[in-house]
């Protein structure tokens, strides 16, 4: 089994400890190294070539944010995941366009950050569920009042429940068992939603929304 390679980047070394100690109960995933300041963490990750970083988002030096930004600049198939301490969106925007697939919370459960980790790493955008529900709340009542309505118009009923539930953070087969369909349904409605969008994961489906103004923080 090939491991998910991490590499973790805070500047509080008892924090690297604890998330290193924690990580390391789980078989499929290895922490390859760490960094205690934004430009050791951007020199380290572009030597050493993790699949997933786990980026602070204040830091001495340069900030997460940046050294996220020069870390996608130069391999942007390395995913990142942003460390904060607070259940906000003030970051959203900015995490976003600095290429960023997510983000959680320091004091979430040990089991929803591996799944961040696992989700990121398989492409996905991995957002703490009060803010993914708020940025889908925010699309459909921009849609419904007008603002977004062409591009709203263009999907279906199925694929209006079945965005709202990718952002309440539902796999396939949870979607498949809510809707009484099968996951192979919901990959087909997930891929046209995608499209429809301009999109192709949900990192890419948030930036549109974005971008195009249909979602406002």
């Amino acid at each position: 089994m090939d491991k998910i390679r991490v590499f973790l980047a805070d500047d509080h070394i008892i924090m690297r400890e604890g998330i290193r100690s924690l990580l390391q109960k789980y078989p499929d995933i290895d922490v390859i190294g760490e960094a205690g300041d934004g430009e050791e963490a951007v020199t380290n990750v572009i030597q050493s070539v993790p699949d997933v970083v786990l980026m602070d988002i204040t830091m001495p030096v340069i900030n997460g944010l940046e050294a996220t930004r020069r870390i996608k600049e130069k391999s942007p198939q390395i995913k990142v995941l942003i460390l904060t301490m607070h259940d906000t969106a003030q970051y959203l925007s900015q995490m976003l366009q600095a290429g960023a697939s997510g983000y959680v919370v320091k004091t979430t459960a040990t089991s929803e950050l591996v799944a961040a980790i696992r989700a990121v790493h398989k492409g996905d955008v991995y957002l703490y569920p009060s803010i993914a529900r708020m940025l889908v709340e925010d699309y459909l009542k921009r849609a419904t009042s007008g603002q977004a309505k062409i591009s709203y118009e263009g999907l279906t009923k199925r694929e209006r429940q079945i965005l709202t539930l990718i952002a309440e953070d539902k796999k396939n087969k949870d979607i498949a068992d809510m809707l009484g369909i099968s996951v192979r349904t919901v990959q087909a409605h997930r891929t046209n939603l995608m499209d429809k969008l301009g999109a192709h994961d949900r990192t890419e489906l948030v930036k549109f929304a974005l971008r195009k103004g249909l979602i406002e923080l």
